[in-house]
């Protein structure tokens, strides 16, 4: 951990020596995007050099769930709305998580822990605790869409958010081993008015802007609210709307507090052209968000790297190539489409294959959400590409909508997510599904054996009546050996039948799917049987809130599934992030 004087000599300096030594321009991830997680944080760290400081999510006292899908949503490309809702593990998780991290992983960037509270003595609780793993404690003042008390309430008055800065100040006292830096929002008249009396009381920086709003997003598919929260839908705006806003906001601020205080600025910055009009602005690190969530995970680095060598070109006022914009998808991701239920057929007790009036061609370890307006949206896993169909378990408020459904009823399908597994050469598979897992496997069974695979499938249900042949079984039975293995009492019997199997395991490959303890004991049994780890391949059913990257709940070691696909392999689970089994 960096001491006061040297985070601060790494802040005043990039900003009085940019526009002279252009190496010096530094990027910074924000909260809520990216650096979501410890992993996440490891991996920002390691893998993007650009990246001079990284920011975390929110963290509250107590755990917060936050609001229910969709939290997140894209009404025109590039340009976001979000009602996360401060969503976050709470004090003693986050702090415990961060200390094991800096234990573990010495930090070349310097860390920016995020806190929020809605009474400054819950703010001075955190302050306090996040002391030692801490570099920057960013006080969150601009949360646009959290409940009253909590962020814009407090940023967006003047009295309000110095006297919080100035009681936070004076109990932790001049001692303090971190810098604060309040959050400011840009949903007041005048910024100037919140930002200096935020100095006067104490504050060592700023960082600004939050995202601006909150509006209500409605999506053109429904003509309705897309988010789900208790503000009617409205949710924050995020990305390239909120550039100006930006740039007037961090311009406005560094002429009212003069070149020494430190500012973070950040609001729709996604090419080299933005993060050089924030620096000119006056910022002296430029915040990337949004802007994540439209290039894949594995083109980060190359992304970054491109914007700044094309930033510090527009700085020496040469000619600028615009090489970062190859990475960039410029469609929207997360625009809806509607379809018509045709079809309701039960496939087991609690169970539905729900068809729909379309096609959606789609690869194994690939996925889409469902949203049902006014309840939820949840991601699954396409059954069956013409018509689409899904096979959806009753098993939680918007599971239990979606199979209540009854035909000419009207649902929405946003997606493909993920990506296709990349199928092993070797001269047998075996494909083990759980229950609704069975869905995943019908386009793997063509792939493998339009490839010559000798494929077998094992299909395990919880009752009987699972075994009945479906219209998204009955292709792959009459295809390739299919056993379907009911559990009789015993939970997940149809691995006891695997292995009871004689398994040329050095010329097998195996992909299993199902929830997480069947996913383990599957590949302990076939690992036994002398599959190779590598050729072991799960599909893991991890939370995902956002499908592009955005949020970071489906993190598998240092990889993003919304964005590599569901299927990771035995042998870099075990080594990468064995918690998740």
């Amino acid at each position: 951990m960096r001491g006061r004087t040297e985070v601060l000599k790494y802040l005043k300096h990039r900003h009085l020596k940019a526009r002279k030594d252009t190496s010096l321009v530094s990027c910074a991830t924000v909260s809520g995007v990216v650096s979501t997680k410890p992993g996440l944080i490891r991996y920002v760290d390691s893998f993007l050099p650009e990246i001079g400081l990284i920011t975390t999510k929110s963290f509250q006292v107590e755990r917060n769930e936050g609001n229910p899908e969709p939290i997140i949503c894209e009404p025109s490309a590039c340009s976001f709305g979000n009602s996360v809702g401060l969503r976050n593990p709470g004090m003693e998780v986050a702090l415990a998580e961060l200390t094991e991290l800096r234990r573990n992983h010495p930090l070349r960037a310097i860390l920016n822990v995020s806190v929020s509270a809605s009474t400054v003595e819950d703010f001075i609780i955190l302050v306090k605790a996040f002391e030692d793993v801490a570099d920057i404690i960013e006080l969150n003042f601009s949360c646009p869409h959290a409940e009253h008390g909590y962020g814009a309430t407090i940023g967006c008055s003047r009295q309000l958010s110095s006297m919080y800065m100035k009681e936070i100040r004076e109990a932790v006292g001049p001692e303090f081993k971190a810098l604060i830096f309040p959050k400011l929002t840009p949903n007041v008249e005048s910024l100037t008015d919140i930002a200096v009396p935020l100095i006067a009381s104490g504050a060592d920086g700023l960082s600004l802007i939050n995202t601006v709003g909150p509006e209500v997003h409605i999506s053109p598919a429904s003509s309705t609210p897309i988010l789900q929260n208790n503000l009617g839908g409205a949710g924050g705006m995020s990305g390239r709307w909120v550039h100006e806003r930006a740039l007037e906001a961090v311009c406005q601020v560094r002429e009212a507090v003069g070149d020494d205080i430190p500012i973070i600025g950040m609001g729709g910055v996604s090419d080299a052209q933005g993060i050089a009009a924030m620096i000119e602005s006056g910022a002296d690190v430029v915040g990337i968000g949004s802007a994540f969530a439209k290039v894949h995970q594995k083109d980060w680095g190359d992304y970054l790297a491109a914007m700044v060598a094309d930033c510090r070109q527009i700085l020496d006022g040469k000619e600028v190539l615009e090489t970062a914009a190859q990475y960039v998808d410029k469609d929207n991701a997360m625009s809806y489409t509607s379809y018509t239920v045709t079809g309701m057929t039960p496939v087991a007790s609690d169970t539905m294959l729900i068809t729909l009036d379309g096609t959606l061609a789609y690869e194994a370890g690939e996925f889409a959400f469902i949203w049902l307006p006014g309840i939820g949206e949840k991601p699954f896993s396409v059954a069956r590409v013409d018509p689409l169909s899904f096979i959806v378990k009753s098993k939680g408020k918007v599971s239990s909508a979606i199979c209540s459904l009854i035909v000419g009823d009207t649902l929405y399908v946003r997606g493909l997510y993920g990506a296709p597994v990349t199928v092993d050469e070797t001269s047998k598979s075996l494909l083990i599904a759980g229950g609704t897992g069975i869905a995943v496997l019908p386009p793997l069974v063509k792939r493998l054996t339009e490839k010559g695979v000798d494929v077998m499938v094992y299909h395990g249900v919880s009752d009987a009546s699972g075994c009945e042949p479906n219209s998204v079984t009955s292709p792959m039975r009459s295809s390739v050996p299919f056993t379907c293995i009911s559990d009789e009492g015993t939970i997940a019997r149809v691995l006891n039948h695997i292995d009871s199997l004689e398994i040329e395991g050095a010329s097998s490959s195996a992909y299993i799917v199902g929830p997480t303890p069947f996913l383990k004991r599957g590949a302990q049994i076939l690992e036994r049987k002398g599959i190779l780890p590598c050729r072991i391949h799960l599909s893991l059913e991890l939370m995902t809130m956002c499908g592009v990257g955005m949020c970071g709940e489906c993190l598998c070691g240092d990889r993003l599934t919304c964005q590599w696909g569901t299927f990771v392999t035995y042998e870099y689970i075990m080594k990468e992030a064995p918690d998740l089994l």
